[in-house]
């Protein structure tokens, strides 16, 4: 797997994780999936992400 593979994978857990925490515990959850879309849009304008910062630092290559 690449670095990018392994981005999308956490960022697609984390999306489907708030969104059903939302829908079964509470709705307060969805804040944190508008969260994870900002950080996106935040990150693709900047071009900086913090993940990508910490994926960086393992040794899965650059893809």
């Amino acid at each position: 797997m690449t670095r990018t593979d392994v981005f999308r994978a956490i960022v697609g857990t984390m999306i489907l994780l708030s969104v059903a925490l939302g829908y079964f515990v509470s709705p307060y959850w969805f804040l944190f999936t508008v969260f994870i879309g900002l950080n996106l849009l935040q990150s693709a304008f900047t071009k900086w992400c913090l993940l990508s910062d910490i994926l960086k630092k393992t040794s899965l290559r650059e893809g």
